[in-house]
């Protein structure tokens, strides 16, 4: 019985903690990530700002949209509610966290 009432929980906390499109309405940002781990970014910036585009010219990344955000210096953030968020500059969920850390491409802000 024990092992159900968990698992039971366990899944109505990833449905509250997976944010949905647009952030959850009301203007807010949403508060998880579906994408993979929360980011902690240096710079948001979008792709035709002078340092983003150097960085995705020499990866060789094809963005489409130049308005879309974008993460310079990110890492993820793993544990939260240890000694504060663990991210003083940029909380993101960002769509594309396949390139090192150096960018990541398509990030929204999230509250901690």
């Amino acid at each position: 019985m024990f092992s159900k009432l968990f698992a039971l929980s366990t899944l109505a906390i990833l449905a509250v903690a997976t944010p949905t499109p647009g952030g959850g309405g009301g203007g807010n940002p949403p508060s998880g990530c579906s994408t993979g781990p929360i980011q902690c970014c240096n710079t948001v910036t979008t792709p035709s700002d002078p340092a983003a585009a150097g960085i995705i010219a020499l990866l060789g990344i094809v963005v489409q949209d130049l308005t879309i955000p974008v993460g310079l210096t990110c890492s993820p953030i793993t544990v939260i509610g240890v000694g504060g968020s663990g991210c003083s500059a940029n909380a993101v969920c960002c769509e594309d966290n396949s390139h090192g850390g150096l960018i990541s491409i398509g990030c929204l802000p999230v509250s901690l």
